[in-house]
């Protein structure tokens, strides 16, 4: 029989929007935590949604013997988990909950449906839970760290903090044959041309952007020795043959000196496959570009997230627009795309910042970038912050955190001017040094920038009441 079923909220044919991107990834968290769990000698099973649908695992759930389900919930799957809770409880299912949002909602979980909550690093609670399980001793879940129950009053207990995993070495690679990652890739080839796999090199970020959640691996980064990592690409591009990889590291660049010895390996080896990562402008340099270049860099995701150095202090971002501009001009020079994160609406955010970021994405001109106007993820700083002004737009079981607004802000008109800005003034940055300087679209250009920009000043007094 099986101990623990993993599954997690993610319909990918019930959400028009991933829809419309179509580029799917396998759930390394809890294909790692399954790994772990059946090298201890634990039967587990994974139940993937992301090609499957809510009333195929509902009928799982209410069909199958019940034992333990475990389940990852992200800011985005939230009210999809409440549901699986449910379903969950009522068929008999003792269940689990973890992943980056529970533990800042460790109560709201507990009282959808959660029987416990795994703060953190998911390995070695619940190997301490099912060992508990297993002996049919209640009590001693109570003593597990790095978690939190209900008592039978409906009071909610904290355990002592679990430390983190030390030696990620230590650990098995994801359980990959758990799901069809194969399905992954045709997906992705389907639909873009070319099948993408991803993998981790590290966990953590040490660094203390205040908008940022550490609630699963803290403030740490812990990296894997860069040649078990190698062992591991090989065996990816044997296994799945995908045409790129996306490399899903907080910050893949945070180490030089591993980054060497890792490129170095690759290079012993002639493996080269084309991928994408994350950096920080300030841990890219001419040396760190070559090696990324060398080993198939295509683009890389510098999160600039304002144009105005003050909003970027108090984000404690530890940049400067300079580092961005430069580190995506570098990038340019060795032939690899870039591609930009900005934020509006940070708090303190005022007309001048927004007119100082566009500035800065048309001077820059990055191959790609996106836009998003902040919302405050619990548990960090800038939540702290604005608590007071928070207002909640939806019941919490069937929202985000991104269903909230913030009173004495600017309004969503408001940014939706500033987005038309923000694309049309960077449109003609583009064209601006080309035959198409003078031409029907260039003028058409000048003429959407002056009424959008008309827009953010006519609506620059409107707030968020």
């Amino acid at each position: 029989m099986v101990e623990l079923l993993l599954t997690h909220g993610y319909f990918l044919y019930e959400d028009p929007k991933e829809l419309h991107i179509l580029k799917p990834y396998a759930p390394l968290g809890i294909l790692y935590l399954c790994s772990h769990l059946r090298k201890q000698g634990f039967k587990v099973d994974v139940f993937d949604t992301t090609f499957s649908s809510r009333e195929a695992l509902f009928k799982h759930l209410r069909t199958e013997t019940p034992s333990v389900v475990g389940i990852y919930a992200n800011l985005m799957t939230r009210g999809n988990v409440v549901e699986i809770l449910k379903v969950a409880r009522e068929a008999g299912w003792k269940t689990i909950v973890g992943g980056p949002e529970p533990g800042a909602y460790a109560l709201e979980y507990l009282q959808a449906g959660a029987h416990y909550v795994v703060f953190g690093e998911g390995e070695l609670t619940t190997q301490d839970l099912l060992e508990a399980f297993r002996a049919t001793d209640t009590a001693a879940c109570t003593r597990i760290p790095g978690l939190a129950y209900l008592d039978a009053a409906g009071n909610m207990h904290e355990t002592a903090q679990r430390n983190q995993i030390a030696d990620l070495d230590s650990q098995p690679w994801p359980a990959r044959h758990a799901i069809d990652v194969g399905r992954y890739v045709k997906t992705w080839r389907d639909a873009h041309g070319k099948g993408s796999v991803n993998f981790i090199t590290a966990r953590g970020c040490p660094y203390k952007c205040r908008w940022c959640s550490h609630q699963v691996f803290g403030q740490t980064h812990r990296r894997r020795d860069p040649l078990l990592v190698v062992d591991e690409v090989e065996w990816l591009l044997h296994t799945y043959s995908p045409d790129m990889v996306w490399i899903s590291d907080d910050v893949f660049t945070i180490n030089h000196q591993w980054l060497r010895v890792y490129v170095g390996e690759m290079r012993r080896r002639h493996l080269r496959i084309p991928f994408e990562c994350i950096s920080r402008a300030d841990r890219l340099n001419p040396e760190m570009l070559d090696l990324l270049a060398e080993l198939g860099c295509f683009r890389i995701w510098i999160g600039s997230e304002s144009g105005s150095q003050r909003i970027l202090d108090s984000m404690d971002r530890g940049v400067t627009i300079e580092q961005v501009q430069r580190a995506v001009a570098m990038s340019r020079e060795r032939g690899i795309e870039s591609g930009m994160f900005l934020m509006w609406g940070y708090e303190g955010e005022e007309l001048e910042d927004i007119e100082a970021t566009i500035k800065h994405v048309s001077i820059t001109k990055p191959d790609i970038f996106f836009t998003t106007v902040s919302y405050p993820i619990k548990g960090t700083p800038y939540y702290k912050k604005i608590a007071d002004r928070l207002v909640q737009l939806k019941p919490w079981g069937v929202s985000s955190d991104r269903d909230i607004k913030i009173k004495g802000r600017h309004s969503q008109k408001f940014y939706k001017y500033a987005d038309k800005l923000l694309q049309d003034e960077v449109q003609l940055a583009r064209i601006a040094d080309t035959s198409e300087a003078e031409s029907d679209r260039a003028a058409s250009l000048r003429r959407d920038i002056m009424a959008a920009r008309a827009g953010l000043l006519s609506t620059s007094m409107e707030v968020e009441a």
